[in-house]
């Protein structure tokens, strides 16, 4: 049985396809630049040589039909014909709090999707997009949503309420919803395993740091407060968003400049973060390199990321009383060791030590590693998250009849024999090149 899986973002297309007998990933990939002109598809069958090709996508549509064409292709595809696939899952950004858990997406999930659509404006019309292409081509299939808010619903009204009018609440669902809801559920569940606990007796905090990062504290094994708020544009600084800042200030600026409200929020969203501060750059590496030639704004940017991340896991410690683990996910959190020592120096009074060479080693997405100190109160986790995964399993469990709300349904990953076939193989060719890396693979309790 294949799985195909869908994540569509504003202008982007990713996929992959899993075959959930084998229990193995035949292929990943991406379309880009969907919507803006020159787009491409990026695509890697298991076995063969990537490809990528030029093919101009305006609509979501046209992406979906190309990543069709790709994975069907003689040469290049893994499946002879659409019929093999048998669900498809959907990344969907926004749920508002109408969803709980993954659903087959029916016409009630439509509408609810377009109903909260202007709270994800940049993700949601993408989604639905990307759900209608896919519904064209696989008419007879279920297809099921995976929402990014629906962990995050176990949160209690002190955490996710606002403290504005009620009414804005009761009448335009204002409130906080937080978003990396499919990456903190793989990492919290994986972190369970590690540390040997009941998943339900283990308090986190996971910090997903990417071009987009948040930061949650999980409370015996349930999202209990995050960073991100009624959109991914409050908390931590990101790549172009500005993360925290007072509310006030945004009227400030349009009154002297004369923006106008879609500009600011364009700014906020899009021109801000670490763009804003170093005016050139929003990938880590580039402020990295930038820091090393000397760069002061890019010194700037990288202090100012740290110290939010740092502000978080303080506040979010003394939220949960306990702390299990420290874990960093995503492309930053999982690759970035400069960041990660930025974020972690200083830790020490409040029992989270690192060492710093086992630091400098971990740069893998192959396996799940351990960076803190022999006398760290607090392990330090290194997660490398899976959301593709949650989606395969909510999909297959949908279709089967068998799927529940996390807190009721055990997903494969969290047994302590789970192996991942595809990054098995990337971690035998890795320690073969970095025997070191062995010496801080972190070992299921």
């Amino acid at each position: 049985m294949v799985i195909l899986t869908l994540n569509c973002g504003s202008s982007s297309a990713k996929y992959q396809v899993y075959d959930w007998d084998a229990k193995d990933i035949l292929a990943v990939g991406v379309v880009e630049r969907v919507t803006l002109g020159d787009s491409f598809i990026s695509h890697k069958a298991k076995g063969k040589e990537e490809y990528t090709v030029k093919h101009n996508c305006p609509t979501h549509t046209d992406a979906v039909d190309l990543i069709i064409k790709t994975l069907t292709d003689p040469e290049h595809g893994v499946i002879t014909d659409m019929s093999v696939i048998k669900a498809v899952g959907h990344r969907v950004l926004h749920g508002g709090d109408k969803f709980i858990k993954s659903v087959i997406v029916d016409d009630a999930a439509m509408r609810a999707f377009n109903e909260v659509k202007d709270l994800g404006p940049l993700h949601n019309p993408a989604n639905i997009m990307g759900i209608e292409a896919a519904q064209k081509v696989l008419p007879t299939v279920p297809h099921c949503a995976v929402m990014d808010t629906a962990w995050h619903q176990t949160m209690p009204p002190a955490s996710f309420l606002y403290a504005v009018p009620y009414e804005w609440y009761e009448k335009y669902s204002v409130r906080r919803y937080g978003f990396h809801g499919t990456s903190f559920l793989y990492t919290a569940k994986r972190a369970a395993v590690l540390l040997g606990k009941d998943p339900f007796k283990t308090n986190l905090i996971i910090a997903h740091l990417g071009n987009g990062s948040s930061i949650n504290a999980v409370k015996d094994g349930c999202s209990f407060e995050t960073s991100m708020g009624i959109t991914p544009l409050e908390g931590l600084v990101m790549g172009t968003r500005s993360g925290d800042a007072d509310l006030a200030m945004p009227f400030y600026v349009m009154r002297k400049t004369g923006m106008s409200a879609a500009e600011m929020e364009n700014t906020l969203n899009k021109k801000s973060g670490l763009l804003g501060i170093t005016g050139q750059y929003a990938d880590r590496r580039d402020i990295q390199a930038a820091v090393l030639n000397g760069d002061e704004r890019a010194k700037l940017a990288q202090d100012m990321e740290a110290h939010r991340v740092k502000k978080y896991i303080g506040a979010y410690q003394a939220v949960l009383g306990r702390v299990d683990a420290l874990v960093f996910t995503a492309g930053v959190g999982e690759f970035a060791a400069f960041m990660r020592k930025k974020i972690l120096d200083g830790l020490e009074g409040i029992g989270i030590v690192y060492d710093p060479k086992k630091n400098e080693l971990a740069h893998t997405r192959n396996t799940e590693t351990i960076i803190s100190a022999a006398n760290s109160k607090i392990p330090i986790y290194i997660i490398p998250t899976d959301e593709e995964l949650v989606m395969t399993e909510d999909a297959y469990a949908l279709m089967a009849g068998t799927y529940d709300i996390h807190t009721k349904f055990t997903y494969s990953f969290q047994s302590k024999d789970y192996v991942n076939k595809g990054r098995a193989a990337g971690l035998k060719e890795e320690l073969a090149k970095h025997p070191e890396l062995a010496s801080i693979i972190a070992v299921p309790k």
